[in-house]
């Protein structure tokens, strides 16, 4: 074998080299280094990383020729790309841990452009990976998997708050206290439009044979991607019930039932509750024996009214209105003799009951829905009260977390409206002195959103 030592090697004219003939191999012995100042051709495709196998757990800045395994078990992680890149710099980002559908893996532009867009990439498909080579200040960093982009981000969104459940291939956030809905990932267009259920609280019940408090107003939307069985009261059909997500917070309102209040005083109306651009107004407080507080309050369901005047009307549902309505009116009061009693409070899908010659009048009914995935029934009205002067019985609370209402000596209290249901609580009975009772608190209510996460 030959040998030659030289320091460099150079065309003895012109400006092309060639080492070898055709069918000949050059060798590079072992622990030798070849290093490129130049650029090179026809050593077959560019964009080669070398990987960096110790995964990554936080945030950080990747190198140009580097590939990295992004861990996101505990957490979102942002990976920023290299600044002031050249044409041929090339990172390689791949889900570690298949948890990128949960905790995101955001690849920030670091001021260039990824794929022609002045946006962030976000990796929120499980076990993916992505390989990115720079271009030109047009496309900036360009996308050469050999998978379509799509398979990258996920075309639905991802997103954090509340008590979160799985339901097929949806998620269900359910908000039974103040709190956020986080968006972190955001799908489609199509895709970002959510279910929602929008559950104000209930109002109280009269004090003294007092009506039934008004169940929480209810407001809910199924969206068509959603196979669960909603309530009479989808509002989908109307657009400005429908709510579209973005990569943002929003807050949630969750709001409290109605506190009852003592004798001569007006029961407490239930609390509203919101997501987003969708209130639902609290339900209203039933009436007292008093005259100046014998009729029921207006809400997303009046409560009803008292024995007083004659039979006190019941508070007017669907206050503020919109459509679908969320509640309806409370019932009317019946003066004696020998009977008198109040009226129940009125439900998301029926109105309180009147007074009926027996006894206090039934709270409405609710209204069902099986979106947090099983089926339950939200904002009934809180029954009215029986006169403890002959033993006649309480209304029964509406089905939907309903109290029932208060009935002679025995039992003139009645009861709450059920805890994150939005039912109106019961109206309690009359007493001597009357000042010994305050009527039933109402119960708080709920904020349900469910969409489709694969």
């Amino acid at each position: 074998m030959s040998k030659i030592e030289v320091n460099a090697i150079e065309p003895q004219c012109g400006t092309n080299l060639t080492v070898g003939a055709s069918g000949d191999t050059i060798t590079f012995p072992s622990g030798t280094t070849v290093v490129n100042n130049g650029s090179q051709t026809g050593f077959g495709r560019t964009g080669t990383v070398d990987w960096d196998t110790t995964p990554k757990t936080g945030d950080f800045t990747a190198a140009n020729g580097v590939g990295y395994f992004v861990n996101t078990a505990g957490g979102a992680v942002t990976v920023t790309l290299p600044g002031s890149p050249n044409a041929g710099d090339v990172v390689s980002v791949s889900d570690y841990n298949g948890n990128a559908q949960t905790n995101v893996i955001t690849i920030a532009r670091n001021s260039s452009n990824i794929n022609g867009s002045a946006s962030d990439l976000v990796v929120s498909k499980s076990n993916s990976a992505i390989q990115l080579i720079y271009v030109d200040s047009t496309t900036g960093w360009q996308s050469v998997i050999t998978a379509n982009i799509s398979d990258i981000s996920n075309p639905f969104i991802s997103a954090t708050g509340g008590t979160i459940t799985t339901c097929g291939d949806c998620k269900i956030h359910t908000f039974t206290g103040p709190g956020t809905f986080a968006v972190v990932a955001g799908g489609c267009a199509a895709n970002n439009v959510v279910s929602h259920l929008v559950v104000a609280g209930g109002g109280s019940g009269g004090t003294n044979l007092g009506g039934g408090g008004g169940g929480g107003g209810f407001r809910e939307v199924k969206t068509p991607l959603n196979p669960y069985t909603s309530s009479p009261l989808d509002g989908y059909p109307t657009a400005s019930n429908r709510v579209t997500v973005t990569t943002t917070s929003f807050p949630i309102t969750v709001g409290a039932g109605g506190v009852g209040a003592p004798y001569g005083s007006v029961a407490g109306d239930g609390s509203n509750s919101i997501f987003s651009t969708i209130t639902s107004t609290g339900g209203g407080g039933g009436g007292g024996s008093n005259p100046n507080v014998s009729v029921g309050s207006p809400g997303g369901s009046g409560g009803g009214g008292s024995y007083e005047g004659g039979g006190a009307p019941g508070g007017t549902g669907n206050t503020p209105p919109v459509s679908p309505p969320q509640g309806t009116n409370g019932g009317t009061g019946l003066e004696g003799p020998p009977i008198w009693s109040a009226a129940g409070g009125g439900g998301a899908t029926d109105t309180g009951t009147n007074a009926p010659p027996s006894g206090g009048g039934p709270g409405g009914d609710g209204a069902t829905t099986s979106i947090s995935g099983s089926p339950t029934t939200y904002a009934g009205g809180g029954g009215g009260s029986g006169s403890s002067n002959n033993g006649s019985p309480g209304g029964t609370g509406g089905p939907g977390g309903g109290g029932g209402g208060g009935a002679g000596p025995e039992s003139p209290m009645g009861s709450v409206g059920a805890v994150n249901t939005g039912g109106g609580g019961g109206g309690s009975a009359n007493v001597t002195p009357p000042a010994q009772t305050s009527g039933n608190n109402g119960g708080s209510g709920i904020v349900i959103i469910r969409y489709k996460f694969q």
